[in-house]
C-alpha cells in the first residue's frame, strides 16, 4: 500500500521542463517536494522537534536516480530521519557529524579546529609574546571546539556559531565577544585558503549584532580595582618592608606609571644610567611602538638597590624564582593580594581597597597615577603620553610624534616625590629585598 500521496508520475509532471510548478507539493508524513521557480527541486523533510518546527534537506530530485533522489529513495531518507527522530536523535546534526568524519577522513586540515591551529601558527609571529597564542587556543579549546571544532571548516553556519556564544555571552560578555572575535578570525583565515565561501557567519555588525545584545549593554567594562591617590604613599610604605623580586618590581613599576608586564620583561640594556631613561621597545608595548620613561631619583635608587643581585648589562633587572627567568605575571598580583588580605578574618574589609571596597590591583595603580595628575593640574596630554595611551583621534595622533619625555620628567619626578612621602620605614624592621644570587663583578651598562 502505497505511503505518501505522490506517484512517480506526478513528480515528472511537477518539475517537467518548460511546465514546473513550483511550490511545496507534499507525500505525507512531513515530506515534501520543493520546486523553485527556476524549475530546480529539492526533497524536504518538515518535522517537529523540543517544540520546533524544522526542515531538513534530503538532497536534490531527479526522477531518473541519476542526479538526485528519485521518489522512493526520498521517502527511504525520510524514513530514515524519522526513526532518529523517535530516538531522540537529531538528523540534521547526525548527518552533520557523518558529513564531518568523511571530510575530515578527506581533507584533515580543512576542519575548524584545524584551521584554528593553522591561523595560530601563521599569526605566532606577530604576536608580542607566547601569551596570546596560548589565549587563543584556550578560548576556542574551551568552546568552539567542543561545538563545531570536528566540522568542515565551510559548514560552520550562524547556527552554530550561536550555539557556542548564547550559553556565556550575557555571564561572562568579555570572554564571549573575544570568542565571536576569534571565531571570525578562523573563518576569515579559512576563506582565504579557498575552504569556504559566502559571508563569515561569525560578523558582528549587521549580522550577530541584530541577534545578540551589545556586549558593553550587557555589563559594564569593569575597571581594574585602583587604590586611592592619597593613599599610595602609605601603600608603599609597606611595600618597602616586603622582600623578594615581586616587591622590587612592583615599587618600580606604581614609580613609572608602567604596565607590570613592561617591568616584568625590563633588562639592563633598556637603561640608560647617565640619561635617566628607560626605553621599551615596541614589541614589548601594548601599543606596539617604542616607549620612553624619565626615571626619578626614587626610581634610580631602587634601581641601585637591585643592580647587585642581577647578573650582567644584558640581564632581567627583577628576576624570577628560576635563573636568568622573568617573575611570572601572577608573582605581583599574588603579592599585592597578601598585602590587601592576608591575615583579616573572612569578609573583613581589605586592607587596601577601592572606592567599592574591591582589594586592590598591580594595573590599578596607573588609575592612581592618572588621578593624581588630574588632581594635581598637570597636563592631561602629558600623562596620557607617561601611561602610554593610544590616542584615539588618528589625525591628532599623527601630528603628536614626539614623546615629550623632558616635558614629563617633572610629572614623574612629583609623581615618585608624592609616592615616597610616607611615612620612612625603620630600617631594622625593613626586610632585605633579596634574591638568593647574587653575582659579582657587575659591569657597566
Amino acid at each position: 500500500m502505497a505511503l505518501g500521496k505522490l506517484t512517480a508520475k506526478q513528480v515528472e509532471e511537477l518539475i517537467e521542463a518548460g511546465r514546473h510548478q513550483p511550490g511545496r507539493h507534499t507525500d505525507g508524513a512531513g515530506l515534501h517536494l520543493h520546486v523553485r521557480d527556476d524549475g530546480s527541486a529539492t526533497w524536504v523533510l518538515r518535522f517537529r522537534q523540543h517544540g520546533r518546527q524544522r526542515d531538513m534537506g534530503l538532497g536534490p530530485c531527479d526522477p531518473s536516480g541519476r542526479n538526485g533522489l528519485r521518489l522512493s529513495a526520498a521517502r527511504e531518507a525520510a524514513a530514515h530521519a524519522r526513526d532518529l527522530i523517535r530516538r531522540g536523535d537529531d538528523p540534521i546534526l547526525v548527518r552533520r557529524k557523518q558529513a564531518a568524519a568523511a571530510a575530515q577522513a578527506a581533507h584533515p586540515e580543512r576542519t575548524f579546529e584545524a584551521a584554528a591551529k593553522a591561523m595560530i601558527e601563521t599569526r605566532r609571529a606577530e604576536w608580542r609574546n607566547a601569551k596570546h597564542a596560548m589565549q587563543w587556543e584556550a578560548t576556542l579549546a574551551a568552546r568552539a571546539y567542543s561545538a563545531f571544532g570536528s566540522w568542515p571548516v565551510a559548514d560552520v553556519d550562524q547556527e552554530a556559531v550561536l550555539r557556542a556564544l548564547r550559553p556565556i555571552w550575557t555571564k561572562t560578555p568579555e570572554t564571549a565577544s573575544r570568542l565571536r572575535g576569534r571565531i571570525e578570525a578562523v573563518l576569515d583565515y579559512a576563506r582565504a585558503r579557498g575552504w569556504r565561501t559566502g559571508e563569515n557567519p561569525a560578523r558582528w555588525k549587521g549580522n550577530l549584532a541584530e541577534l545578540l545584545p551589545g556586549p558593553r549593554k550587557v555589563a559594564p567594562v569593569e575597571n581594574h580595582p585602583a587604590l586611592p591617590w592619597r593613599q599610595v604613599p602609605a601603600f608603599m610604605a609597606a611595600l618597602a618592608l616586603r622582600r623578594g623580586g615581586a616587591a622590587l618590581a612592583l615599587r618600580f613599576a606604581i614609580l613609572t606609571a608602567a604596565r607590570t608586564g613592561e617591568v616584568r620583561g625590563a633588562t639592563w640594556r633598556e637603561i640608560d644610567l647617565d640619561a635617566r631613561i628607560w626605553t621599551i621597545s615596541g614589541r614589548r608595548m601594548k601599543g606596539g611602538k617604542v616607549h620612553r620613561v624619565p626615571l626619578s631619583a626614587a626610581a634610580m635608587v631602587l634601581l641601585g638597590e637591585v643592580r647587585p643581585l642581577t647578573a650582567g648589562p644584558g640581564s632581567l633587572i627583577f628576576l624570577g624564582a628560576k635563573v636568568a627567568r622573568p617573575l611570572s605575571d601572577m608573582s605581583l598580583s599574588m603579592l599585592t593580594r597578601g598585602m590587601c588580605l592576608d591575615g583579616l578574618a573572612e569578609g573583613a574589609a581589605p586592607r587596601w581597597r577601592d572606592g567599592e571596597g574591591r582589594p586592590v590591583v598591580p594595573h590599578g595603580f596607573r588609575s592612581s597615577f592618572k588621578e593624581w595628575s588630574l588632581a594635581n593640574a598637570w597636563p592631561d596630554h602629558l600623562s596620557e603620553r607617561a601611561l602610554a595611551h593610544v590616542d584615539k583621534d588618528r589625525v591628532r595622533a599623527a601630528y603628536a610624534r614626539g614623546d615629550l619625555i623632558e616635558e614629563r620628567r617633572p610629572m614623574m619626578d612629583a609623581w615618585a616625590s608624592w609616592c615616597c612621602s610616607g611615612p620612612t620605614p625603620n630600617r631594622d624592621e625593613r626586610l632585605p629585598a633579596s634574591i638568593d644570587r647574587v653575582a659579582p663583578g657587575f659591569a657597566e651598562t
